[in-house]
């Protein structure tokens, strides 16, 4: 079972009054925020809201969490406006005021599709509405996002070099993405994840992501309570500040970032290591061989742990790399043989592959051992039966 969760939580947040001392101490009026039409390019309408600074500086388009709306941001984005940054935050189609299929009315293979086909052109349209309006500058520009919003930002900023700065919220990126982040010292990094979010592996994630950005200017606020994504504005009062002196900061120029500070970037963990090594091409060969390795000369040896190896095939599998992600659910499994969700996980892949009586073995296994699981919560055991289950039964009934 893929440990990720897809952020379903109900929220919202109240406006800052537009009323701010300007830059020279003078009172100064922020335009009132505008909600504005998008037309995506199939048609489907978007709805976004303008924050408007009334003087000319930096853009920052706000990508919200799944299950939430782009209103989660209206409190941060108002205190942008009035920091001299123009915002744009914008409903995902099947969220909030957009258009399209509802998302908790899709089948995942759906959901899948419209987030790879749809989301980045609908971005893209909302880049273009932000860097078009009087006053924003087209040079220099900010994104953020939560959850899945994280991957849309940094695809935002692979398909646009005006992105300089990305704020970050309890999330990663895909293979691609990280593939930019480490080819772009230029781009800043402000990232936030709390210990308690029940997206399960995504503290190590976000220190991949701090640690393979060259970047030495980056910022990881660890905290060990706060939630998941704009949840953590509720916790850590201080963490809407931190994000807009942030962009204040990193928005103002283009860093420079000589060799010599990348060069001096802190060693990283053996975790980190071996994820590197498995996102370089032939890196999961490579990957498999070094974990033998080690386990020769240490049978007890943790190279890994079970959430971010359970990610890491996910994406693999989801990107049609079958053959690789059999072969990483595979190091899973030998280094958590008592987990039930690593074979779960295997018989995913397995039945991707059209291994049928593979799959069916794993599965099998998972039920197995589920009784004895005492490291997993309820939920996630439960996901894992209920997945299980429908393997056996699909794979037990044969071909109709």
């Amino acid at each position: 079972m893929n440990y990720r969760t897809t952020g379903a939580r109900v929220g919202g947040a109240i406006l800052l009054a537009w009323m701010v001392m300007g830059a020279n101490g003078e009172s100064a009026e922020v335009p009132a925020p505008r909600v504005v039409e998008l037309k995506a390019p199939d048609g489907i309408v978007l709805k976004a809201t303008y924050f408007a600074a009334g003087k000319p500086g930096p853009g920052v388009l706000l990508l919200h969490q799944c299950n939430r709306q782009r209103k989660v941001w209206d409190d941060l984005a108002a205190r942008l406006a009035a920091s001299g940054v123009n915002v744009l935050t914008m409903d995902f189609r099947g969220f909030g005021e957009s258009g399209g299929t509802p998302f908790d009315k899709m089948p995942p293979e759906q959901v899948n599709k419209t987030i790879e086909e749809k989301w980045p052109g609908d971005v893209d349209t909302a880049f273009r509405f932000l860097i078009a309006q009087p006053g924003v500058s087209r040079r220099i520009v900010g994104g953020g996002g939560a959850s899945c919003g994280v991957n849309q930002a940094v695809q935002l900023a692979r398909r646009h070099s005006e992105v300089k700065s990305l704020m970050l919220l309890s999330e990663g990126t895909d293979a691609a993405g990280r593939k930019y982040l480490r080819e772009s010292p230029k781009v800043q990094l402000f990232m936030a994840v709390a210990d308690d979010d029940d997206d399960r592996g995504v503290v190590e994630i976000m220190e991949w992501l701090q640690a393979l950005s060259p970047n030495p200017g980056n910022k990881l606020e660890h905290y060990a309570v706060g939630g998941h994504g704009v949840e953590m504005f509720k916790a850590h009062e201080d963490l809407e500040g931190m994000i807009v002196e942030w962009f204040g900061k990193t928005l103002k120029a283009s860093p420079t970032v000589s060799a010599r500070s990348v060069a001096a970037a802190k060693p990283v963990s053996r975790e980190i290591q071996f994820l590197e090594m498995i996102d370089q091409p032939g890196g999961v060969g490579k990957a498999t061989k070094t974990y033998e390795e080690a386990r020769q000369k240490d049978p007890k040896v943790v190279l890994f742990s079970e959430v971010v190896m359970n990610r890491v095939g996910y994406e693999h599998l989801q990107a049609g790399d079958v053959k690789g992600a059999i072969e990483l659910l595979k190091l899973n499994a030998v280094a958590y043989p008592d987990s039930p969700n690593v074979y779960d996980s295997l018989g995913d892949a397995y039945l991707a592959a059209g291994q049928n009586e593979q799959a069916l073995e794993n599965a099998k296994k998972a039920l197995e051992l589920l009784p004895k699981d005492t490291t997993d919560p309820a939920t996630v055991k439960d996901g894992i039966k209920t997945n299980a289950e429908e393997k056996v039964k699909k794979l037990a009934e044969g071909p109709k």
